[in-house]
């Protein structure tokens, strides 16, 4: 894969432009890729029972990020895991673990 050092002024970049998308991980790096065309993808019940089960994980993230007291409990979990406190949420989320209701 090839090595790009990026100008200061593009160290901000993120988002898709045309039909690429660019995405920058936890360690820093960023990525650019081909978006994906899922316009003809059909669903199976379970794929569907899925995407509608993180759909609802998603939204449970989003809730508990706008809570002051449940973002600082996710922020120092973060900082001990090495993952993004966002992504914290999404995975407590599927196992069970609701921080909104303590």
């Amino acid at each position: 894969m090839p090595k790009v050092k990026l100008n200061p002024i593009f160290e901000e970049i993120r988002g898709q432009v045309g039909n690429m998308v660019l995405h920058r991980t936890y360690e820093g790096n960023l990525s650019l890729m081909k978006k994906p065309d899922m316009s003809k993808v059909e669903w199976s019940e379970a794929q569907a029972a899925h995407r509608q089960r993180f759909k609802e994980a998603v939204a449970y993230a989003h809730a508990a990020m706008a809570n002051p007291r449940v973002r600082d409990i996710y922020e120092q979990a973060s900082a001990q895991k090495r993952k993004r406190a966002f992504h914290l949420a999404i995975s407590d989320y599927f196992h069970g673990r609701n921080l909104l209701l303590e």
